[in-house]
């Protein structure tokens, strides 16, 4: 089941799509309007070693992947790093947010690891979220989200309208007494 006005979003890409330009432009621009977003957009590629996160509230970049070693290809994500980009990015929603980003949900999110504790933090505080879903991993990521979720193209145009209809919702409360599915299950 879907939820057109839950705060919860997955934006969700194929393999030719570019979610984090779509995110990272986003959260700029929500920062120039006066909005506080939070979180982290996926940088650098892990062909080379250089995968990283940019912390979108302060601009700060971040190598998640381990030092490569002799005669490795690719690159293994360094969860230890992951988990300190995790607790700036919850330092930050702590300090008050807008809205959380999260650059991916991955097999350690399904696994109820890596980040997913950041998306219940800002929805117990109803911060909206939004998370790049791969099109391959979105079937784990609506058991992980209870289905509880709005389902996004990866285009700004529909990150825009998602977040229009969210803050709209959130700053003026027009209806008080229509609860959303997703409010009813926080």
């Amino acid at each position: 089941m879907f939820d057109a006005q839950s705060d919860l979003a997955a934006l969700v890409y194929d393999d030719q799509d570019d979610p984090d330009a779509v995110l990272h432009e986003f959260a700029g621009e929500l920062n120039a309007q006066g909005y506080r977003a939070v979180g982290m957009v996926q940088a650098g590629q892990c062909a080379d070693s250089s995968l990283s996160a940019v912390l979108i509230h302060s601009g700060e970049t971040l190598l998640l992947a381990q030092p490569p070693s002799p005669g490795a290809t690719g690159c293994k994500l360094d969860l230890a790093r992951l988990q300190d980009a995790g607790a700036r990015v919850a330092g930050a929603l702590k300090a008050g947010a807008d809205i959380l980003i999260v650059n991916r949900f991955g097999k350690r999110e399904r696994d109820g690891k890596g980040l997913g504790y950041l998306i219940e933090r800002a929805l117990g505080a109803d911060i909206p979220v939004v998370i790049a879903v791969s099109r391959h991993s979105f079937a784990d990521w609506i058991k992980f989200a209870g289905g509880m979720s709005v389902k996004l193209a990866c285009e700004r145009s529909a990150l825009q309208g998602w977040w229009r209809s969210v803050s709209l919702r959130t700053t003026t409360r027009v209806a008080s007494d229509h609860v959303t599915v997703c409010e009813a299950f926080k």
